[in-house]
C-alpha cells in the first residue's frame, strides 16, 4: 500500500472493522501516515457505540491518548460548509460527511468502505486517495509477516464481528476469499 498523503482520516466503518479484527493498535501503527479521526465520528458514532466491549474501548482511547490517532475538527468555515453539503448528500450519517470534508479540504487520504461516500468523494476530487479495510489489512499483514492462519483469523473476525465482506468489484476481494 503506497500512501502519498501525510494524513489518513478513518471513517467509522474502517475503525469498527479494525476493532473487530482484534488487532486495532497493531493495524493503526502500521499505517505510514498520521491517522486521524474526526471529532464528529468520535463524539457521535464511536463514544456511544454499543458493540464495543471494555477492551475495545480501551484500545481506542489508548490510541488517542498515545497520539497514535489524533482527533481533528473543522478549522475554517469553508471546511464546515463542505461538511454541511455532504450531510445532505450522504444520508447514512454525519461521520462519513465529516471525514470526507476534512480529507478533501486538507488534501488528506481517507479510509472508508462505504460505496456512496467513495463515489461522491471521487466525483469531488478525482485524485483523492481512498483506502479500504482490505487495502489496510493486506498491507498490515504483509508488513507484520502474518501467517496464513493469522490472516484467516483476522479476516474471519472482521466478517463475523464487523459484518464486513469486500464487494464484488473490490480489487482485493479474491485475496480476501483466498485468505479465508
Amino acid at each position: 500500500m503506497l500512501i502519498r498523503s501525510s494524513h489518513l482520516v478513518l471513517d467509522t466503518c474502517c475503525i469498527l472493522n479494525f476493532i473487530a479484527s482484534g488487532h486495532f493498535l497493531s493495524i493503526i501503527t502500521s499505517i505510514p501516515a498520521q491517522v486521524m479521526i474526526t471529532q464528529t465520528v468520535w463524539q457521535e458514532e464511536l463514544i456511544k457505540f454499543e458493540r464495543f466491549d471494555k477492551s475495545d474501548k480501551q484500545q481506542l482511547d489508548e490510541s488517542v491518548n498515545q497520539g497514535v490517532v489524533k482527533l481533528v475538527d473543522f478549522e475554517i468555515e469553508e471546511e464546515y460548509n463542505l461538511f454541511v453539503n455532504y450531510v445532505s448528500l450522504l444520508p447514512k450519517g454525519d461521520g462519513e460527511a465529516a471525514s470526507g470534508a476534512i480529507a478533501i479540504f486538507r488534501n488528506w487520504a481517507i479510509a472508508t468502505d462505504d460505496k456512496n461516500p467513495t463515489k461522491l468523494f471521487r466525483q469531488e476530487k478525482s485524485n483523492m486517495e481512498i483506502l479500504s479495510t482490505p487495502d489496510i489489512i493486506k498491507y498490515w499483514s504483509e508488513k507484520d509477516n502474518l501467517t496464513g492462519q493469522e490472516i484467516q483469523t483476522v479476516l474471519t473476525s472482521i466478517q463475523v464481528k464487523g459484518k464486513y465482506f469486500p464487494p464484488k468489484n473490490h480489487p482485493l476481494r479474491d485475496w480476501w476469499i483466498n485468505s479465508i
